[in-house]
């Protein structure tokens, strides 16, 4: 950031009075904009044994697997837009469970949340995101081709959880 959008003056990075942190902030209005991680939400779509995997068609990551998953908008709920997600890149319809994981990314301001969910059909396609879609087995899981840590790591804790009987919800740093 560089100029106040309020005032059109150039901004500075201080710690305003009273916290405890840098912040951009405008010297002639006294604007502080506050700069927050941003959410994103998703799901573990089950269909019977299976989970539903999206091969990206974007960037970062292009051509790697991964949940689905994305940006949390304002006015929608968490549950709300790993729904919208579920849809928009796999042209599936899901019931959202129960929060599995949470993943926190402090050096990228991020903060991950994967629910469980119902995939009620083997119903899906490939979404505007994706360039294919489909239901793996543990097994099967492309693991050298998965997107990010944070799919990864929930995978593998939603594999062991089924397999020992557990029904934990995760708290991952990353």
């Amino acid at each position: 950031m560089k100029y106040c959008s309020h005032c059109q003056s150039e901004l500075i990075i201080t710690i305003p009075s009273g916290d405890n942190r840098e912040r951009y902030t405008c010297s002639v209005c006294g604007t502080i904009f506050y700069q927050n991680p941003r959410i994103i939400a998703g799901c573990i779509p089950l269909y019977k044994e299976r989970v539903l995997l999206c091969r990206r068609a974007i960037e970062p990551r292009k051509g790697y697997w991964t949940l689905p998953a994305g940006f949390m908008e304002n006015g929608e709920s968490t549950v709300e837009a790993a729904r919208r997600e579920t849809w928009e890149e796999a042209l599936a319809k899901v019931d959202i469970g129960n929060l599995f994981s949470i993943c926190n990314i402090p050096r990228l301001n991020q903060v991950h949340l994967y629910y469980l969910a119902n995939l009620p059909d083997p119903e899906f396609g490939v979404g505007a995101e994706s360039l294919e879609v489909d239901l793996f087995c543990e097994a099967d899981v492309p693991w050298q081709k998965l997107s990010f840590s944070t799919v990864k790591q929930s995978l593998q804790r939603f594999f062991h959880d089924r397999e020992t009987g557990q029904k934990l919800l995760h708290h991952i740093d990353l």
